[in-house]
């Protein structure tokens, strides 16, 4: 099948094995430096590429491949006679079969090596030899996965050849490969500038699973993680339960985001990408069981998120629900037997919650992404205006769950907490006024309105009109944050004055479309 190889790899997994079949049938393998070493310890008499080039490897290894003598074997054109006889001038072979991977430069940067040293993995003459063959890939079958060898190999022990579509095949897979290495690398030298302003966009991605469905079960979908990014929800480690679903990796994500808002024991109960219920509290199990208590009915098939070590009390709590998932930092040993015994709940470890970095957001639109840096939501009472009486510092605490929650929420956004809970929440509606009155519903449902004191209440955005203050004061509502900046704003605020409730202008907004 083969006549004439090239070979340098990093990743040498299973290179002997795939190689040796054809090295049997007559393959010539010329190979470089640390691969060459491997192959002959091997058995496969493989030649230096100094033999091909004539000239020795230079600036430790910085030069070997970039040489004529070997990217004329690439690029010769079967059908040009000039490339033909150039080759025949030179004494050359042309290759018909690449195998090249690129220094491991994602490896070295996940194991913490900077400036010199990261310099050094940035790979030079891979790229260049796999890009030349799989430009010349009408004739040259190359392979930088070595997941690709398998199905290489059965082909030829079956006596078949690659077909034209074989290697458009792999050499696409080149064209991937190398643009995500050259994107990781850009963004790994743009995270030491100061600022970046970067307009165009690349997005690469490494699988991490073929999910069974996407959001219905009639779609396809998979799981693919950013190569450049320091961490995410793919290095979880999940300890018990069936893998995930689509909408749970979208659902665990809003959780996650929602409680990396809070310094203090946090936890996120979430269902289709809403928080329904948050609890915060000075002891895990107390803001697990405000969460829940927060909405019982639309926390039940819902995932949590918890921003402490789960104990066996807070476990206890989950416990005596249905839930999808839970996700934590950890769970203590008591804690993860207990919940364990629940046969479809999936357990997620993940350290990194309440310490990820907000990344920026990219969303598709047809023919083409909208990109934006993340919303992250300020606390800084100095720069807001307060209308009416100084909060105390409890009601600023529910002020300010209101506020982080209120912006995890999808626009129209009305979220009202009282006692470091959420106890009524309105989302997704086309008005503000429906989006007030949906979360006094919640509010009313699930809790006695009349025993509840101070209650607060967020708004994503400004109110347009009065009606919104009215249906807050026949709640019940007593203080109320929200960005400002309407017209109607003077209206509102004397709306609010003649009810008696007290009113916090932020003097920004939190939409999430």
């Amino acid at each position: 099948m083969f006549n004439n190889a090239l070979v340098s790899v990093s990743d040498k997994s299973g290179l002997v094995e795939f190689l040796k079949p054809f090295v049997a049938k007559g393959l010539r393998v010329v190979s470089t430096g640390g691969t060459l070493k491997h192959l002959r310890e091997n058995g496969i008499n493989a030649v230096d590429v100094t033999e091909q080039t004539g000239f020795p490897e230079v600036m430790d290894g910085r030069v070997k491949t970039l040489h004529p003598r070997v990217h004329m074997a690439l690029l010769a054109r079967q059908t040009h006679e000039d490339d033909q006889a150039l080759l025949q001038k030179e004494n050359l072979e042309a290759f018909d079969l690449v195998v090249v991977n690129l220094y491991p430069f994602e490896q070295a940067k996940a194991r913490g090596a900077q400036g010199a040293e990261l310099i050094e993995y940035i790979d030079v003459g891979g790229p260049s030899m796999l890009r030349a063959a799989a430009k010349n890939h009408d004739r040259i079958a190359v392979v930088c996965q070595p997941s690709d060898y398998n199905w290489i190999k059965a082909r030829a022990e079956s006596g078949e050849t690659l077909t034209l579509e074989d290697r458009r095949k792999l050499a696409a897979s080149v064209f991937r490969h190398t643009a995500s290495y050259d994107d990781l690398i850009a963004k790994s030298l743009e995270a030491e500038l100061p600022e970046s302003d970067e307009r165009s966009l690349t997005l690469s991605g490494r699988l991490v699973t073929e999910l069974r469905y996407g959001e219905n079960p009639h779609q396809k979908a998979w799981w693919l993680r950013e190569p450049a990014s320091s961490g995410g929800l793919h290095d979880a480690k999940i300890l018990h339960g069936k893998p995930l679903s689509y909408n749970n990796i979208l659902d665990l994500d809003a959780a996650v985001g929602a409680a990396n808002d809070f310094a203090d024991p946090c936890a996120v109960a979430v269902k289709h990408n809403n928080p329904c219920g948050v609890g915060t509290d000075t002891s895990v199990a107390g803001a697990v069981k405000r969460a829940i208590d927060a909405d019982p009915v639309s926390v039940f098939g819902g995932i949590i998120a918890v921003n402490r070590v789960v104990d066996l009390e807070s476990a206890e709590t989950m416990a005596k629900i249905f839930l999808e998932c839970i996700i934590a930092p950890g769970f203590e040993p008591a804690a993860l037997e207990r919940l364990q015994k629940k046969k479809d709940l999936r357990l997620l470890e993940w350290p990194q919650l309440g310490k990820a970095t907000p990344e920026n957001q990219v969303r598709t639109v047809t023919g083409g992404y909208l990109v934006q840096t993340p919303d992250v939501v300020t606390t800084s009472r100095a720069e807001w205006r307060i209308v009416g009486d100084e909060p105390s510092e409890k009601i600023w605490r529910d002020l300010l769950l209101a506020w982080k929650v209120c912006a995890r929420l999808k626009s129209n956004a009305i979220a009202v907490a009282v006692d470091g809970r959420t106890v009524g929440l309105g989302m997704g509606q086309v008005n503000r006024v429906d989006a007030v009155q949906h979360a006094i519903e919640r509010m009313s449902r699930h809790h006695q309105a009349t025993s509840l004191t101070d209650v607060c209440l967020a708004s994503d955005a400004f109110f347009p009109f009065a009606d919104s203050i009215d249906k807050a004061a026949d709640a019940g509502i007593r203080w109320i944050i929200q960005p400002g900046g309407s017209i109607r704003d003077e209206d509102v605020l004397a709306k609010a004055r003649e009810r008696g409730l007290n009113v916090i202008l932020t003097g920004r907004r939190h939409f999430r479309h």
